[in-house]
């Protein structure tokens, strides 16, 4: 470089020029979404609940030599005990027609339902590392439980069948058990509503998990499993409250289908459907409120 060039003068700062920026399009990351587009969202991943429901069926009790026979092999032994202690020792079903029946449904339907409620409330807590790694709606998991629990429940209700035409006193087929199928997807929506709002209450209060086997284990003694509420409760207005147990109504409507060829009450599918709508509505709804808040904690 010259003497003269060095001489020439440095050229000024760059001039910064401000651009428009339409923002409107932009979403912040992990922001909640409108709850319709929340629907639509889940809707879209429905082939990852399906195929998530599906494998963790397959693989759920790889590590048993019985594997998927535990899931029948559980409510059998339970119903077993609970007709020793409750049946020949306490006398329960004294006064019930086919209780061996009766027991073998409470058993099979309770198990079922306690199973995807608890594994509903569990789901956002044992999925915090899968959580904080994609994103997608935190929904998709409890529905996946659920879905997971009602794929593993048909070998269980086709062994329950079984069992009921096989255990004397014999019970024969009827059309009356198509019924079951609707009554079941009924209770299905009141354990997913359920535990989805455990499971929003758990990702924050883990201790919450604790009480959830208490709590299973007065549902099920609530709920008429293995007696009849109508030889304990003489008082009509608290029989009437008893009554209204979703649980309950889910067994008397199965009960008197297989059992008792008799079409249910009208007012016990009112109820059951009341209890199914309500709890997936309010679920649904509470769960989204707290999505922005999964997997920070």
């Amino acid at each position: 470089m010259s003497q003269s060039d060095s001489r020439l003068p440095l050229p000024g700062p760059a001039a910064i020029q401000s651009m428009p920026i339409d923002t409107r399009g932009l979403i912040r990351v992990g922001a909640r979404p409108g709850f319709l587009d929340y629907l639509i969202q889940l809707w879209d991943h429905r082939q990852f609940v399906f195929y998530d429901a599906k494998a963790r069926v397959q693989s759920g009790n790889r590590r048993d030599r019985l594997g998927s026979a535990w899931l029948v092999l559980n409510p059998v032994f339970n119903g077993l005990t609970f007709f020793l202690i409750f049946g020949l020792l306490l006398g329960t079903g004294r006064g019930i027609e086919n209780f061996v029946g009766y027991l073998i449904i409470g058993v099979f339907i309770f198990q079922m339902s306690s199973r995807a409620i608890t594994n509903g409330a569990r789901s956002i807590q044992g999925n915090r590392a899968v959580i904080q790694a994609f994103n997608f709606p935190r929904a998709t998991l409890p529905v996946a439980v659920n879905l997971r629990e009602l794929l593993a429940g048909i070998p269980v209700i086709l062994s329950m069948l079984v069992l009921v035409l096989l255990l004397p006193p014999t019970e024969g087929i009827t059309f009356l058990w198509l019924l079951i199928i609707p009554a079941l997807l009924l209770q299905t929506l009141f354990n997913l509503g359920v535990g989805m709002i455990l499971a929003r209450i758990i990702s924050t209060v883990n201790d919450v998990t604790h009480l959830l086997n208490f709590a299973m284990r007065v549902w099920m003694y609530g709920s008429g499993v293995f007696f009849s509420f109508d030889s304990y409760i003489e008082d009509k207005t608290l029989l009437a409250i008893v009554e209204l147990n979703p649980l309950y109504v889910v067994l008397n409507i199965i009960r008197d289908c297989v059992l008792y060829a008799t079409v249910p009450e009208w007012q016990s599918w009112a109820i059951l459907t009341v209890w199914g709508l309500a709890a997936v509505v309010v679920g649904f709804i509470y769960f989204w409120k707290a999505e922005e808040s999964y997997g920070r904690e």
